[in-house]
């Protein structure tokens, strides 16, 4: 298994979060019924990003099994729930301050940008194949039913794959998962009294 934590994560650049985040903890007094909401928020975006790194083979080939059957972007689709249970544990004033800075940035800065460099790479990648899974599951709002491949867009992925805790490990997931669940008891250890 990989080291849960990530360098990458670890930069300078990233420090004003941690400061925000510490601080948000230290001072926010969350709701038990915002807590709640917010939990299953949290609880449904880190399974949903669960559920797509045990599926997504980087590089190798087209991931089409799993969520990515239903949606594009489940780890992005992820992260924006687990975001959004996290402001909704801060509560009142604060939770619509968050969303008013986190949806605005998210569709209009993050997630085009990140849709422009994948979709570029994967159309060199897979050509036609990926131009037609692209036109049929959408980016972050699942289809009910799972796509599957038409016969010109044969070969474009393994069908038959299934989640694989060593694809989890290799994509490098347990780390935002303990992240998320360290939040998650934080805020709860505050919600319900217990860290004053």
């Amino acid at each position: 298994m990989r080291n849960p934590i990530r360098l990458k994560n670890l930069r300078m650049r990233f420090a004003p979060l941690f400061v925000l985040g510490a601080l948000a903890i230290f001072f926010i007094q969350p709701s038990r019924w915002g807590f709640i909401c917010g939990l299953v928020l949290v609880a449904l975006g880190g399974a949903l990003r669960s559920w797509g790194a045990g599926h997504l083979v980087k590089n190798d080939r087209l991931t089409i099994t799993g969520p990515y059957a239903h949606l594009r972007h489940p780890l992005y689709a992820g992260t924006l729930l687990a975001a959004v249970g996290f402001c909704v544990i801060a509560g009142g004033w604060i939770t619509v301050g968050l969303l008013v800075l986190l949806v605005p940035w998210f569709f209009l800065s993050y997630f085009p940008r990140k849709e422009e460099i994948e979709s570029e790479r994967l159309i060199a990648l897979y050509g036609p194949a990926y131009a037609s899974y692209r036109g049929d599951v959408p980016a972050l709002i699942p289809r009910l039913a799972p796509w599957k491949p038409s016969p010109e867009a044969e070969g474009l992925g393994d069908p038959g794959l299934g989640w694989s805790g060593a694809r989890y490990s290799d994509n490098n997931e347990l780390g935002t998962l303990l992240a998320l669940i360290a939040g998650l008891i934080a805020f709860g250890l505050r919600t319900f009294a217990i860290l004053q």
